[in-house]
């Protein structure tokens, strides 16, 4: 108790000499009290306060989700923090509806937990000084995260404004799991039954989907050779792009290799694997929906009467063609494509979020607020923060000594029970944390062994980094993205289905740069430029 007050003393002495400055447009400044002190604000340790403080937090929660406040994690919270939230975040879709009157309101919450801003929305208001500066905060009260920054200077780079200055908190989850979303199955079983191997060029690959064709293992002319959803970010064929054509891509058609930003759809080995493509459809190997279906018509081509699937691509092969038929398919490993070579295309998405947590002006408390927040970057409440809490979904492995996964029961999948028990926010569970303090799940241990053996050996781009955009920078983007985006899809349908790429390719790319693709791969490759600069 001595130490307790001892602590008391020494936090409210350094809470009542800090004047917290705001930085809004312009470079002007307004001036803060930071009130924490007359809370008894203290300097480490738990509780956060000596007396009881209320916040308010809005933002947005998962629409299965319960009002946080009956969360048995976020009790224990505030139990631990001496801190009270009043909760005011909305199901996603309502809150995404509600975001802009919510910034917009004189009644702005104390913070946001899961932000559910863009990076339009944080250069904007942390301009305009809606959303405060957090980097002398995070320096002074969260001992937690500013280790985890640094220690990796790519997270804090990732957080970091054009301006210098960090608005919103991260979520990290070090799996590298989404860094290869769409994998392409194969059907073994219909191999097995015709004789065929598994492919391993895409020569082969192309015989074996024109034996699925004119052999029709499903009967009745069923069989689908290959199906995908165009443009869909778990269920695209940027690796079969990469086979015929030599170059990987994704669903931004934005690669990195070398240090340079390329737009993979104005390139000639994409057109090549165009020209490929259209071949395959004219032969009734590609699913005549593959450019036009949405995730429910595409799903429910796996769970058919009549299995008719002879290829897929899909995050996973169960959520695909269900139980009882996943162990008919396989993943395909990458096959040698027209240059000889494996290529495996890397998607954009990276483990490093930003908008987890993000505190206002009208915040009076911003000194404990902050030091509420990095109570989540603690390792083990990130990983309940994350997955759920100690005795509901994870427990203490005695021969490891690592946190582990409680099974779901059958009434309810894994993915649902997270999303009523576990809050999300700011985290962060790193690639270090998964060896020392909690074991990946069992489904993202073997998606992660799986990406290792078969996708990382031959990856041919790294991934554009979470780089933060300059207000400028967002408004040259977005200007053009759009049309630039919408072209591309058409032509991609067009040229696959109908032909005609060759009589039209030059057009298309003069188009493209008549809208502004080269202005805005320049401001891609700025951006990217600065990222390594501060990463």
């Amino acid at each position: 108790m001595a130490t307790r007050r001892k602590l008391a003393i020494v936090g409210a002495f350094i809470a009542s000499s800090l004047a917290f400055t705001a930085c809004s447009g312009g470079g002007a400044t307004s001036g803060i009290k930071d009130a924490s002190a007359d809370f008894g604000l203290q300097s480490s340790g738990l509780p956060v306060v000596t007396k009881a403080l209320t916040l308010k937090f809005s933002g947005s929660k998962s629409a299965l989700a319960p009002d946080y406040s009956t969360m048995s994690l976020v009790q224990q919270w505030e139990k631990d923090t001496n801190v009270h939230v009043d909760w005011q975040n909305l199901p996603d879709n309502v809150y995404q509806e509600k975001k802009s009157l919510i910034l917009a309101s004189g009644d702005l919450p104390d913070a946001f937990f899961n932000s559910g801003l863009s990076d339009a929305e944080v250069a904007n208001y942390g301009s305009n000084g809606t959303l405060i500066p957090l980097e002398d905060l995070i320096e002074k009260y969260a001992p937690n995260l500013s280790k985890l920054l640094k220690d990796r200077p790519d997270v804090r780079a990732a957080i970091t404004s054009s301006d210098g200055h960090i608005y919103t908190l991260p979520s990290v989850q070090e799996l590298g799991l989404k860094q290869f979303s769409p994998m392409l199955a194969i059907n073994t079983k219909w191999l097995k039954e015709l004789g065929l191997p598994t492919p391993t060029t895409v020569q082969q690959l192309h015989d074996t989907l024109l034996a699925f064709k004119q052999k029709d293992p499903a009967g009745g002319g069923k069989t689908i050779p290959l199906s995908f959803e165009s443009g869909s970010w778990t269920a695209d064929i940027a690796d079969l792009i990469a086979a015929l054509g030599g170059i990987p891509d994704n669903q931004d058609h934005r690669i990195v290799q070398n240090g340079k930003v390329i737009y993979t759809a104005s390139q000639h080995q994409y057109k090549q694997a165009l020209e490929t493509l259209h071949q395959w459809y004219q032969e009734g190997l590609i699913d005549p929906e593959a450019y036009s279906q949405d995730d429910k018509a595409y799903l429910a081509k796996g769970k058919t009467t009549t299995e008719s699937l002879g290829m897929f691509a899909w995050w996973e092969v169960k959520e695909m063609v269900g139980d009882n038929r996943a162990n008919d398919y396989a993943l395909l490993p990458i096959v040698k494509g027209v240059n000889g070579q494996r290529i495996a295309s890397r998607t954009n998405f990276t483990d490093i979020s930003r908008g987890a947590f993000a505190i206002t002006r009208t915040d009076k408390y911003p000194a404990a607020t902050m030091r509420w927040a990095d109570h989540l970057y603690d390792p083990v409440q990130s990983a309940q923060t994350n997955w759920g809490p100690i005795g509901v979904t994870l427990k203490k492995d005695s021969a490891s000594g690592l946190l582990v996964q409680i099974p779901a029961d059958a009434s309810t999948s894994e993915g649902e029970r997270r999303q009523k028990v576990a809050p999300g926010g700011p985290f962060a569970v790193t690639s270090q944390d998964f060896k020392t303090v909690v074991a990946p799940e069992p489904r993202a241990a073997e998606r992660q062994k799986t990406i290792q053996d078969l996708y990382l050996p031959y990856a041919g781009n790294d991934q554009y980094p979470p780089v933060m955009l300059s207000n400028d920078e967002l408004q040259q983007v977005n200007s053009v993205q759009t049309d630039i985006s919408t072209l591309v899809k058409q032509k991609i349908a067009k040229w696959v289905v109908s032909g005609g790429i060759d009589q039209e390719w030059d057009s298309y790319v003069s188009q493209l740069n008549s809208i502004g693709l080269e202005k805005m791969m320049a401001v891609y490759q700025q951006a990217y430029d600065r990222y390594k600069k501060n990463s």
